[in-house]
């Protein structure tokens, strides 16, 4: 069964499949190398440190309160869905935690000997030392995964509550930016992570992990840019319009604009071309107006005649 755009039922089950990563990147390579990206997560391996209690527990703690504290504070953006994803989130790093996978069909052939020797997942073996390569791929795994999740979740309207609740709260009561706030917030945490641990380089390492979760995040939930977007300051328009016609089969928007310094009225072109077009391009109008000015941006999605608009379907 084909679902459709704003059906819920999509929704919930691409809110599903982030948690799924969600919990699989804290338990399976975050949590055991104590290399978790700042968050919730950050707080919960401190706590789990101190008190042997663990961390998807910890995480559960925090979030709910902090759920109950955003819907108060700020408003209802802090909805349905926004906890199904803190939810589901919390409850997958529960259940795929080493010492729970017996829960799934077959799980404990995925591990060794966890409750003995504290071993990783079989799926994570080739990370069972403690050397520096293998913290290294273990923060890359954990955070390419983390990072999928998280955009997953985003893309289809849920959150995973954690930091972005108080980051909400300081943005609507102090005119923090948002980048502002989570940069704040993550680097309080991330500092406590060092401090408690006595390890400098664990903070190192979360910062390197905040990046790539973050990148992977956006890429994710907006996809590569595959299209870019042009705009095209020349004194032969005609021309090069003409030849976007005829060699591209493009079609462009002429904007009415003016320049700062002579204040003459011209026209600027703006057209969308695939990736691959833009070499094309740039050849085409040099080769009429080699002094015309051109700026490129990424487009993550385009929709309309002669683009596919990019969605996801089940």
């Amino acid at each position: 069964m084909k679902l459709k755009a704003g059906d819920p039922a999509r929704d919930y089950l691409g809110i599903t499949a982030g948690a799924i990563l969600f919990g699989m990147a804290y338990s399976w390579f975050l949590f055991p190398f104590r290399v978790s990206p700042g968050g919730v997560g950050g707080l919960a391996q401190i706590l789990y440190h101190i008190t042997g209690v663990t961390e998807s527990v910890w995480m559960f703690g925090f979030n709910i309160p902090l759920f109950i504290i955003g819907y108060i504070f700020v408003g209802k953006q802090f909805g349905v869905r926004s906890f199904v994803g803190m939810f589901l989130a919390n409850m997958m790093c529960w259940v795929f935690d080493p010492s729970h996978m017996s829960l799934i069909p077959g799980g404990m052939d995925l591990v060794y000997n966890v409750a003995e020797t504290g071993e990783l997942p079989r799926l994570a073996v080739f990370l069972s030392g403690s050397s520096e390569m293998d913290i290294l791929l273990a923060s890359v795994a954990g955070s390419t995964l983390l990072g999928i999740g998280l955009g997953l979740i985003f893309k289809f309207r849920g959150s995973t509550g954690g930091t972005d609740i108080p980051v909400a709260i300081l943005k609507k009561y102090t005119g923090v930016s948002i980048s502002t706030g989570y940069w704040m917030v993550e680097s309080m945490i991330i500092l406590s992570v060092g401090l408690v641990f006595g390890d400098p380089k664990l903070m190192i390492w979360a910062y390197l992990n905040l990046f790539l979760t973050t990148k992977m995040t956006d890429l994710s939930a907006e996809g590569m840019p595959y299209v870019k977007s042009i705009m095209i300051i020349t004194s032969k328009p005609d021309e090069v319009r003409d030849s976007i016609f005829r060699n591209l089969n493009r079609g462009v928007t002429f904007l009415k604009a003016e320049g700062g310094y002579r204040r003459k009225k011209q026209d600027v072109i703006y057209v969308c071309v695939h990736r691959r077009q833009v070499m094309i391009l740039q050849r085409m109008v040099r080769d009429i107006d080699p002094d015309a000015f051109m700026v490129l941006q990424d487009a993550y999605d385009v929709m309309g005649y002669g683009f596919k608009q990019r969605t996801l379907t089940y």
